[in-house]
């Protein structure tokens, strides 16, 4: 009996190693442009989890990468970021040009653009990416503005961040 006990433990041991851990986290990389008087923005996500949420969100199916993908899923992705991403630069809301997508590996590129910005001396930034669609879910931010960077990981409970610089 000890022996079975034995034999089975080791072999379900081995099991456990072998399961897959998802990990669920978004890039937001925020950098002001003088020059450009813009602040650009890139976000990249998993193409599976964005590809879920908008999927669920929609009642579609989008297909990424595939010869059925969907035409017109720019209008799905962009509905959604200005959905769950917000902006304000020095206390004033600001909206942003949804420049274009593209995919890289199993990651999907977002590239966004605030115009019109004269100087920068904080951001705030509202970032519920992915949030209600996995409780793990972790979105970095990093931003580059006035030769300053900062990062900070929001989460579901804190899903918001005030940059000063």
């Amino acid at each position: 009996m000890k022996l079975k006990n034995t034999f089975l433990l080791l072999l379900i041991i081995p099991l456990f190693s072998f399961s897959v851990h998802k990990y669920y986290l978004s890039l937001t990389q925020i950098n002001y442009k003088p020059e450009a008087k813009a602040i650009q923005i890139t976000i990249n996500v998993f193409m599976d989890d964005i590809e879920t949420a908008l999927n669920k969100d929609n009642n579609i199916d989008l297909q990424l990468t595939t010869k059925k993908e969907l035409k017109n899923n720019d209008i799905y992705f962009e509905n959604y970021l200005k959905d769950k991403l917000f902006f304000k630069v020095d206390n004033i809301s600001k909206n942003y040009n949804y420049i274009g997508k593209e995919y890289d590996g199993d990651l999907v590129f977002f590239y966004l653009e605030i115009e019109n910005i004269e100087k920068v001396n904080t951001i705030n930034v509202v970032n519920n990416i992915l949030i209600d669609h996995f409780d793990k879910q972790q979105n970095l931010i990093k931003s580059k503005v006035n030769g300053k960077s900062k990062s900070i990981l929001l989460t579901k409970n804190k899903n918001s961040v005030q940059l000063k610089y």
